[in-house]
């Protein structure tokens, strides 16, 4: 077990101890990708303050800059700590970088226009980050970080759909 699993282990080991019917609702890679999720938009609000009292940057450039550094981190966090993902990081990290250009559209839009309409920045980002929430994970869980079948196993599955009772013609 690499250090990153360790750490996934310890951050959501609390779920195992769960009653059985919430653990249904509430799986570990779920529970792991709220809190990194957590971690990385902290990471993208102190950063995106940081930026907004100490330069001179125009508000979508500063929240573009945090949230763009708080979602790289996020996926690397992702990928080892929380999914554990093996596959090959090329494929993941295209996906990602679309998910993360369908979450930037909405989180810049949603973040400027609340902010636009006389809402902190800070709660702005906040009700977007609300917005993307749900969205991310989907993509994360059953897209990004789902790994590929084995080829083998996928040719042997359809083989076993294949009744024994039909012509051999129709098995080759």
């Amino acid at each position: 077990m690499t250090a990153a699993e360790r750490a996934g282990d310890r951050l959501t080991g609390w779920v195992d101890r769960l009653p059985p019917r919430l653990r249904r609702y509430l799986p570990r890679e779920l529970a792991g990708f709220a809190m990194l999720g957590a971690f990385t938009f902290s990471v993208d609000l102190v950063l995106l303050t940081l930026l907004r009292h100490f330069t001179h940057l125009r508000f979508p450039v500063a929240v573009s800059i945090a949230y763009l550094t708080a979602f790289a981190l996020n996926f690397v966090l992702n990928r080892t700590v929380n999914f554990r993902s093996h596959a090959p990081v090329g494929r993941q990290a295209l996906r990602y970088a679309l998910v993360a250009v369908g979450d930037y559209l909405i989180t810049v839009g949603v973040t400027s226009g609340l902010f636009h309409l006389g809402l902190d920045g800070r709660v702005a980002r906040l009700v977007a980050a609300g917005f993307v929430a749900g969205f991310t994970y989907s993509a994360s869980r059953w897209w990004v970080f789902r790994d590929a079948p084995a080829k083998s196993a996928t040719v042997a599955a359809a083989d076993a759909t294949v009744s024994p009772a039909a012509p051999v013609a129709a098995r080759d």
